[in-house]
């Protein structure tokens, strides 16, 4: 019986994975994410615009960046940490991207990401986040 279960699921274990569909995703994850005015050609469809009075109590313009996952709150060292990881995947990995289609959406998600970090770095010396 063990080597017909063998036989049966060693196909399965070897069948390879679909790392054009995980980036793809991934990068989507990163779409569902963002905070701010959505951009035209946002692909998530249920999103709307959102968190559009962050930092208008302290009179500055912090609409945009990306959620936490999911929990409507930007963690602005995550965040960093997730757009750095992303721009080094795109030196690394541009041929891949670019082959897959991918490319200028990575692109687009790093820079929603260094946008907003631009507008909470307003003046020197002086950096919102939380």
């Amino acid at each position: 019986m063990a080597p017909l279960f063998l036989l049966l699921c060693l196909p399965f274990a070897f069948g390879g994975h679909d790392y054009n569909q995980a980036l793809s995703k991934s990068i989507l994850f990163f779409e569902a994410q963002r905070s701010g005015y959505l951009p035209h050609n946002q692909r998530i469809t249920w999103r709307a615009n959102s968190g559009l009075n962050d930092g208008k109590a302290s009179g500055v313009d912090l609409v945009g960046g990306y959620y936490d996952a999911g929990d409507n709150v930007k963690f602005g060292l995550p965040m960093a940490f997730t757009i750095t990881m992303m721009s080094w995947s795109i030196i690394e990995y541009r041929k891949q991207m670019a082959a897959n289609g991918e490319l200028g959406h990575a692109m687009e998600a790093v820079k929603w990401g260094t946008d907003y970090f631009i507008k909470a770095h307003p003046q020197p010396y002086v950096l919102y986040g939380e």
